[in-house]
C-alpha cells in the first residue's frame, strides 16, 4: 500500500477529528478559504477500526476559543491543534457553546432578522444527540443541518 505525506504547517491550525462529510461544511460555514492562505484537507481518512474522519490544516491562521467552540456544532469530538514553529502549543476538544452569535442565518424566512438589520442569536440546545438551535428573535428551534452561512 502506497502512503502518502502531507506537508507540516509551520503556523497555523490543525482541526482533527472532524465527522466523515462535515470538513467541506466546515471550510464553507468558517470561510476558511477566503483569505488566500495554504489549506489541506482530508476526507473520508481511516481513523481507529472501521471508523473514518475529516481533517483540516489552515496555515497562518488561529481559532479563538469562541469560534473553536462554534466548530463544536458541526464536529462535537473535534480537536483544534495549534501550531508554532512545525509543533504542537496548544490543543484542545471544542465544547458546545450557550449561545452563537453572526454566524448563522435564521431558517424562518419570517423572522425578523430575513427583513431587517439585525446581529442573528441562538441559544444551543444540546440535550439531543444533535445540537438544536433557537432563534433569540423569533424563538422557534431548528437542527443544525438546516442552517446556511451569514454572508
Amino acid at each position: 500500500m502506497t502512503k502518502l505525506k502531507v506537508e507540516a504547517i509551520e503556523h497555523g491550525t490543525v482541526i482533527d477529528h472532524i465527522p466523515a462529510g462535515m470538513g467541506v461544511r466546515i471550510l464553507k460555514f468558517f470561510q476558511l478559504t477566503d483569505n488566500g492562505e495554504r489549506i489541506t484537507v482530508g476526507l473520508n481518512l481511516r481513523s481507529g477500526s472501521d471508523s473514518s474522519k475529516d481533517l483540516i490544516k489552515v496555515e497562518n491562521t488561529t481559532f479563538s476559543k469562541e469560534q473553536a467552540d462554534q466548530l463544536a456544532l458541526f464536529a462535537q469530538s473535534a480537536t483544534i491543534n495549534r501550531i508554532h514553529n512545525f509543533e504542537v502549543i496548544n490543543k484542545y476538544h471544542v465544547e458546545l457553546p450557550e449561545s452563537i452569535e453572526r454566524v448563522l442565518r435564521c431558517p424562518n424566512s419570517n423572522c425578523i432578522t430575513e427583513h431587517q438589520p439585525s446581529n442573528t442569536r441562538f441559544y444551543v440546545n444540546n440535550a439531543a444527540a444533535v445540537p438544536k438551535l433557537k432563534c433569540h428573535f423569533c424563538e422557534k428551534t431548528f437542527s443544525i443541518e438546516l442552517f446556511t452561512e451569514l454572508n
